[in-house]
């Protein structure tokens, strides 16, 4: 399953928070794509990612959004 998140208009902590049940809903290999602006989001939701072990990859989207894309292998 493909998750969409479009987080651009939000401001931390509701990305991280959504982004939370998001991830607890995801299944061996699905995919979250995640777009954000915020700076707080820019910066924890990577870290967060890292913690959990899920695999991610970061593109521009253009100045000030970023697009992440979050897979669930185990």
């Amino acid at each position: 399953m493909i998750f969409q998140y479009d987080a651009s208009k939000e401001k931390c902590p509701l990305p991280l928070v959504n982004l939370r049940l998001i991830l607890k809903q995801m299944k061996n290999k699905d995919v979250c794509v995640l777009k954000i602006r915020d700076l707080g989001s820019k910066e924890n939701i990577p870290k967060l990612l890292t913690k959990l072990g899920y695999r991610y990859n970061q593109s521009p989207i253009d100045n000030s959004v970023v697009e992440i894309t979050i897979s669930k292998d185990e």
